[in-house]
């Protein structure tokens, strides 16, 4: 596996190799000590994770904060995400920039998001089956987020606006200024 670091501390795009015959192929798609040395710290996934979705849904930007914040490593096994983490630590260089990257079933490449992000993907293809792990167990209480489209993180989500498919609750959440990211 390669690890590439981004310009979020401690974000990195994870390339798979991807072993390929006339029979298809083989992925290594996780490996507890390959995946700490790549990522220079300890990380133990407790539970995984599975959606599905059409075509210009878009879920996030959530987190959950204090003692039950996530780290996430996340992946597409079907179809095309734009996935976007947005750097929600009150002390860090990069308080509220983002990084996007497209995850496909075809591109097999990985993102890791550690605790102290927001984190959110848009389809980009007919229908995507988006798969993550979490370091710690959901808790509703928890549960925080930040407006897609809040002009200070003036994300630029590759899609027409007039065609996402957004919850009502997504459609409530507050725009950074106004969110409790309390760590």
């Amino acid at each position: 596996m390669k690890f590439i670091p981004t310009t979020l501390e401690g974000c990195y795009i994870i390339e798979p190799k991807i072993i390929k015959d006339e029979r298809g192929y083989f992925m290594e798609s996780f490996n507890e000590n390959t995946f700490q040395e790549g990522v220079h710290q300890e990380v133990h996934f407790v539970q995984d994770n599975q959606s599905f979705s059409t075509k210009g849904v878009l879920r996030g930007l959530h987190y959950q904060t204090g003692i039950h914040a996530q780290a996430k490593l996340v992946r597409v096994l079907q179809g095309e995400v734009l996935d976007v983490a947005v750097d929600i630590r009150p002390d860090s260089l990069t308080f509220g920039q983002h990084i996007s990257v497209v995850l496909s079933g075809e591109n097999q490449k990985q993102f890791f998001v550690p605790r102290g992000f927001a984190h959110g993907f848009l389809v980009l293809s007919e229908t995507a089956t988006f798969f993550y792990k979490c370091d710690n167990f959901y808790n509703k209480d928890s549960e925080g987020g930040i407006s897609y489209n809040d002009t200070q993180l003036n994300i630029d989500w590759q899609f027409p606006v007039s065609e996402l498919v957004i919850s009502e609750k997504d459609h409530l959440l507050p725009t950074l200024e106004n969110a409790k990211c309390a760590w």
